[in-house]
C-alpha cells in the first residue's frame, strides 16, 4: 500500500514543474542540462532529465518557451531555452495565483475571531 503523503507530494510536484521551469528561465536563457542541475538542487522537487525534456517540449509547443541551438566547444550543440513574451505573462499569472493560494491557506490556519 502506498503512503498517502507520498502520493500527495507526487501530485504537488507534477503541478509545480511548469512553474519551476518558467521561473528558472525568468532571468536568462539556459541549456537543458543546466536547467536539470539547477532544478535538481530544489529540495523535494525531484525533477529528472526524463521529466524535464518532455516538459520543455510541451512548453515550447504551448508557446511559453523558445529554443535555439549553439555549437559547444565541449561536445554536441546545446539547445538553449528562453521564455517568450507569452511565457513571461503566464509566469506572472502563476506567481499571482500561488501567492493568493498561500495567503488563503495561511488565513485558514489563523484562529477565527468572534464578530
Amino acid at each position: 500500500m502506498s503512503d498517502p503523503f507520498d502520493n500527495w507530494t507526487v501530485q504537488l510536484r507534477k503541478g509545480f514543474f511548469d512553474y519551476c521551469v518558467l521561473a528558472a528561465l525568468a532571468d536568462r536563457e539556459r541549456y537543458g542540462y543546466e536547467l536539470v542541475k539547477s532544478l535538481a538542487r530544489i529540495p523535494g522537487l525531484g525533477l529528472t532529465e526524463g521529466t524535464l525534456y518532455p516538459l520543455l517540449s510541451r512548453l515550447r509547443v504551448q508557446g511559453w518557451v523558445a529554443t535555439r541551438l549553439e555549437e559547444s566547444p565541449e561536445g554536441p550543440a546545446r539547445k538553449y531555452y528562453r521564455l517568450t513574451a507569452e511565457g513571461r505573462r503566464v509566469l506572472e499569472q502563476m506567481e499571482a495565483h500561488l501567492e493568493q493560494l498561500i495567503a488563503g491557506v495561511r488565513r485558514l490556519r489563523q484562529p477565527e475571531t468572534a464578530s
